[in-house]
């Protein structure tokens, strides 16, 4: 259907009066749960001994009644969405006041007139119900930006659960504390006040204009059919349809089952309902979050994914024991949570992803039309199951039988061919599922949860400097928006800590890109510690940057730049960084290149790095090129050993070393007794703290046998520690610990 263009409300009046449609959605839940869709309505139509095909009946013309949509959206939409929604949304809470003759009729009418009567009222409310849908799918898609929708759906949720929680606990206590129908009138006649306290506030909510009619101003059976031809429209109605198969049922009797099967009394059934609301207020918002910034599918897959472990808890429920109560409350509890993220999940998919505005007439028409049918089938189908398997007893495989099983076998099975349809459905992201799920398994969620809003909470720049560092801390991808936040914060310190903090993640490409950025803009202090941080990250899809990096009119950049490419491993750049140690001036660009020249293992560069440890004279800038010829050598962890060993204990580390090489002189070598015995008294002068006379006697000893069995750039650097090993100085101890490191490699 199309129409003439008629202005919608601004985001900013929409945001505005947003409020309103929270404060009916929350008055409008202490009607449902009061009226027909709580545990209190089955309780009700339970007491006035209706059975479970009759049940099943009665609840499922509230959904077949939406197959009327198709005949009705274009008549909706030209009377306005908003009007339309007001009248037949206000409508029905009169007419569900009549249920308060209920008793007045069963003592004077009897159980049938009395059923007949209820099944009026119920016929009615659904068909206003129903129309009353049809127009406020589409006007719900206008009056919420998309860019909120996420959000705005969990507080919504938040308020509607917290209010839904404090209504059952009441219903509850009412239930339970007496007898008859006339606890039940109680709550259908709050259920009405609410209700139209519910229609006043709904009245405020933006949009819902009429539309202009056109020359297609009704449903053609082409243009329905043109709709259903869309792959993702029609895989999420099925995928839907068979969700809702598979858990109506399954959920609307499970008051019955808890029961009739587990021996629950009425009161604690509708804290069952309690521990539902419960779950979801707790995780409504994590799960609106999410959808805005992860996407409604795979919020939506990971909703439906844990709701397979209802039936599995149920089927193993505990009958009439003392655990029963608190095990059912934990299953309640988990699906509040899953219904919580399924619904958020599927809703912003649609409306966001699957209907295209200019066509939510058709598409929302199709939509309540299929959850009418399939809703209504899976009321029937429950009831009916029910009956049938009524005789069902026993054991099969440690599950206890009973007429509810089926349902429950249902309902574990069916949900998988939904997975696979709406795998096939587009994503509103670009947010996979087990993308999404993996950013709750990687690093430290909860710290990064428990972060993320003190993050935007922090008042002064201290504060926000340290939310950013906890950011990277948690090394989880939760924190990467804000991230790239903190990298745009106005406040230098947030952005150089930003910087440390991205370091210390796991690679995103969206954190690299933004880094590389920063190494290749004009904000020195940030591009040399975003140098820094790519080559931390080890990321190769910032070689390419950190080679630019290299030709930077600043030294400090080429220097971080060419140690982060080392530390990457990139050989590339080998050659460029030999020829450049040759030919470089600066100290900082010497020791730079020959950290990275250590990394990449260039043999060729040895000659270079042992000229330079013998003019160096800074301790650690002499300590870094004795690493850089260590891994060269090989075995970086060995030499770092060794290093802590002997800062530690340099006598005693030095004795146990030389002792080692004494036990292992080859039996071939000429003289190996003599060699043996001068490391042994090597050993001794070293564990005496005499370290100048055991570097004497390791020279002697060493210099007797100059072919090891190391390659020839290893002996190249065994022997240059030799000839400085006879002027050993303790304050320059590389030559002996290189030395020791590089007979490990080849004795």
């Amino acid at each position: 259907m199309s129409a003439a263009h008629i202005a919608e409300p601004t985001n900013a009046e929409k945001i505005r009066l947003l409020p309103w449609s929270i404060a009916s959605n929350a008055a409008n839940t202490v009607f449902v749960h009061y009226t027909f869709f709580g545990s209190a309505f089955v309780l009700f139509l339970n007491e006035l001994q209706l059975n479970n095909a009759q049940i099943g009946l009665l609840l499922s013309f509230f959904p077949f009644f939406g197959l009327i949509a198709i005949f009705i959206a274009p008549r909706v939409a030209r009377y306005g969405y908003k009007r339309t929604f007001l009248t037949f949304f206000g409508t029905r809470k009169i007419i569900t006041a009549l249920l308060l003759f209920t008793p007045m009729l069963a003592q004077w009418g009897g159980p049938q007139l009395t059923l007949y009567f209820v099944m009026l009222i119920v016929i009615l409310v659904a068909l206003c119900r129903a129309v009353a849908e049809t127009a406020w799918i589409p006007w719900a898609q206008e009056y919420v930006p998309n860019a909120i929708r996420g959000k705005y759906s969990a507080t919504n949720s938040i308020v509607s659960n917290l209010t839904g929680v404090i209504a059952t606990s009441i219903a509850g206590a009412i239930i339970g504390a007496s007898l008859g129908l006339g606890r039940f009138m109680v709550l259908i006649g709050i259920g009405v006040i609410a209700g139209l306290i519910s229609v006043w506030a709904a009245s405020f909510r933006p949009g819902g204009a009429p539309l202009e009619p056109s020359a297609d101003a009704s449903l053609s059976l082409a243009g329905l059919r043109s709709s259903w031809a869309d792959r993702n429209l029609r895989n999420f109605l099925i995928g839907f349809g068979l969700i809702t198969l598979a858990t109506v049922p399954m959920v609307s009797f499970i008051p019955v089952f808890m029961e009739n099967e587990i021996g629950l009394n009425s009161g604690e059934i509708v804290w069952l309902q309690t521990a539902t609301l419960i779950g979801g207020l707790a995780s409504t918002y994590l799960w609106g979050w999410a959808s805005d910034r992860y996407g409604g599918k795979p919020v939506m897959i990971t909703g439906l994914v844990a709701r397979l472990l209802l039936p599995l808890g149920w089927l193993w429920l505990p009958l009439a024991g003392p655990l029963s109560l608190p095990i059912a409350l934990g299953i309640a509890i988990l699906q509040g949570a899953t219904d919580i993220g399924w619904a958020l999940g599927s809703s912003r998919l649609l409306y966001v992803s699957i209907v295209p505005p200019e066509k939510r007439v058709e598409y929302t028409a199709l939509y309540s039309a299929a959850v009418g049918l399939f809703g209504g089938v899976s009321q029937l189908l429950g009831g009916r199951l029910l009956d049938l398997f009524g005789g069902l007893q026993g054991e099969l495989l440690f599950f206890p039988l009973n007429p509810h099983v089926p349902l429950f076998l249902f309902g574990l099975f069916v949900p998988l061919i939904s997975l696979f349809l709406f795998s096939r459905v587009d994503a509103d992201s670009r947010f996979s599922f087990s993308e999404f799920a993996g950013l709750f398994i990687h690093g430290n969620p909860f710290l990064a949860l428990t972060t993320l809003p003190r993050y935007y909470w922090a008042k002064d720049e201290a504060r926000a400097v340290d939310m950013t560092a906890r950011l990277g801390q948690s090394q989880s991808h939760l924190t990467v928006e804000e991230l790239l936040d903190a990298l745009v914060d106005p406040r230098f310190n947030v952005r150089f800590e930003a910087i440390i903090a991205i370091a210390r993640m796991r690679p995103d490409p969206r954190l690299i890109t933004a880094l590389r950025k920063i190494m290749e803009g004009t904000e020195l202090s940030l591009s040399v510690v975003a140098a820094w941080a790519l080559g931390r990250i080890g990321d190769e899809h910032a070689l390419k940057t950190l080679r630019g990096g290299l030709d930077s009119d600043y030294k400090s950049i080429r220097a971080h730049a060419a140690r982060a490419l080392g530390a990457l491993g990139d050989k590339q750049v080998g050659p460029l960084l030999l020829a450049r140690l040759g030919e470089e001036e600066d100290k900082g660009l010497q020791m730079a290149y020959a950290s990275a020249l250590g990394n990449l293992q260039m043999h060729e560069a040895t000659s270079q790095l042992l000229n330079m440890l013998q003019t160096t004279a800074n301790p650690g800038a002499r300590l870094e090129l004795a690493l850089s010829l260590a891994r060269i050598i090989g075995d970086e962890p060995n030499f770092i050993n060794l290093l802590r060993r002997f800062r530690n204990d340099a006598a005693t580390t030095s004795a146990q070393e030389v002792r080692g090489l004494a036990g292992k002189v080859p039996a071939g070598w000429p003289d190996a007794a003599t060699i043996e015995q001068t490391l042994r008294r090597s050993s001794t002068a070293f564990a005496e703290n005499r370290l100048a006379a055991g570097a004497t006697l390791l020279h002697e000893a060493l210099i007797k046998q100059a072919q090891t069995r190391a390659d020839g750039n290893t002996q190249h650097i065994q022997e240059a520690c030799l000839e400085h090993l006879v002027s050993y100085d303790i304050e320059h101890p590389e030559y002996l610990l290189l030395l020791l490191h590089s007979l490990r490699a080849g004795w």
